[in-house]
């Protein structure tokens, strides 16, 4: 997965502003409700570059179901709303890591100069543009509260994180729409798909209108099943590996259930322990030069872990309710173009509606027929 968020430091952290640190301390306990907001503290310009910023804390639906803090950002489009309110975009971004801070979307100092953070605001940018307001969740564990690690690609938390965010951001400015359509990068496609599909039991009383899905990582729970302690070290891995160690931090945090340490040998166990409060790059500058067979002391081929670990990551292939943009470079190598070819296909096989538009370039760049094919799935919202 890509890099969008740079080194996270004791510093960075430090740079919160002191309004926020007051508002987290403010949150009364009869709000531990997902979907409720915590606080709101508006942003000055420069914050980001888009207008109207302000950090939002609320409540969220957690791993094991219980209310959990988090946090985001929402930015609303200059002058006055239409009729029915500004539409919302809710805008999940990709890899970032899985430590507190690492999510950077209600605090950008933790990802200072990053070309991929420059890439993402570029695109919520013209989303503001064309008159949407957006919503960009940290996810669990990746903002402003030590919640412990970020269960990275659990598709449940990505989800409730951006829909509870969503309910959150409408209690605090009556002016945002009903309307809405998740949208996302990478992990934030998998999470925006994610979000498409439990809309509509956990958000039935708001406007859903589709889901636009770049590049996202999927059926990577299918070549699970084949790591095991005898798959020897591959040199210039350590992207890939960095990739699945944090899949397996997540799960590790997540599923309690079904002790993952048992799979893991007693290094897994150490990197594990030691890479739950990094960021991305730091994540993969730790494993480079591992292998997925040190980490591991038996298959992940068991039944007891292959289904949690099925449950946890997949996306689901049928039961959509809106339609889907599925925006895909077939020369992607961060998540492996067959892997996009594979769920085109089962929501092909499964009569989901959605539209497929390719492109030739690198992870997550989008070219003109993609932009294109974007504002005419937002001309259907307004």
């Amino acid at each position: 997965m890509r890099v969008i968020r740079g080194w996270k430091s004791s510093v960075a952290m430090a740079t919160v502003s002191a309004s926020v640190l007051l508002g987290l301390q403010a949150a009364p306990a009869a709000a531990e409700t997902p979907g409720m907001l915590i606080s709101e503290t508006p942003q000055a310009d420069g914050w980001r570059p888009m207008p109207n910023g302000s950090v939002i804390t609320y409540w969220m639906t957690g791993s094991d179901g219980t209310p959990q803090r988090a946090s985001g950002a929402l930015f609303i489009p200059n002058g006055t709303p239409p009729s029915g309110g500004w539409p919302v975009i809710t805008f999940d971004h990709g890899t970032t890591g899985l430590g507190r801070g690492c999510g950077g979307e209600s605090d950008p100092s933790t990802a200072p100069n990053s070309h991929w953070h420059a890439e993402e605001d570029d695109i919520m940018q013209r989303l503001i543009a064309r008159g949407f307001a957006v919503a960009a969740p940290d996810y669990l564990g990746l903002g402003l509260f030590d919640t412990g690690p970020h269960p990275y690609l659990e598709l449940k938390t990505e989800a409730t994180a951006t829909i509870d965010l969503l309910r959150a951001a409408r209690s605090a400015h009556p002016e945002l729409s009903r309307t809405w359509v998740a949208m996302g990068p990478s992990q934030g496609g998998h999470a925006a798909l994610g979000t498409g599909h439990l809309q509509s039991s956990y958000a039935a009383d708001l406007d859903y209108r589709g889901t636009i899905a770049i590049d996202p990582a999927s059926d990577v729970e299918k070549a699970l099943p084949i790591a095991g302690p005898v798959i020897p070290t591959i040199p210039g891995t350590a992207e890939t590996l960095g990739f699945l160690s944090t899949i397996f931090a997540g799960v590790r945090a997540a599923r309690p259930d079904i002790d993952f340490n048992q799979y893991l040998s007693p290094v897994g166990r150490t990197l594990l322990d030691e890479i739950d409060t990094m960021c991305k790059p730091e994540i993969e500058a730790r494993v480079a030069g591992m292998g997925i067979g040190e980490l591991l002391s038996k298959p992940l081929s068991d039944s007891r872990v292959r289904t949690a670990y099925e449950s946890y990551l997949t996306v689901p292939t049928s039961g959509y309710d809106a339609p889907i943009l599925l925006l895909l470079n077939v020369t992607d190598t961060t998540v492996p173009s067959p892997l996009h070819g594979a769920l085109a296909a089962e929501f092909a096989a499964n009569g989901v509606d959605f539209t497929t538009v390719t492109g030739t370039g690198t992870h997550t760049q989008l070219n003109p027929q993609m932009w294109s094919a974007i504002d005419a799935f937002l001309a259907r919202v307004k």
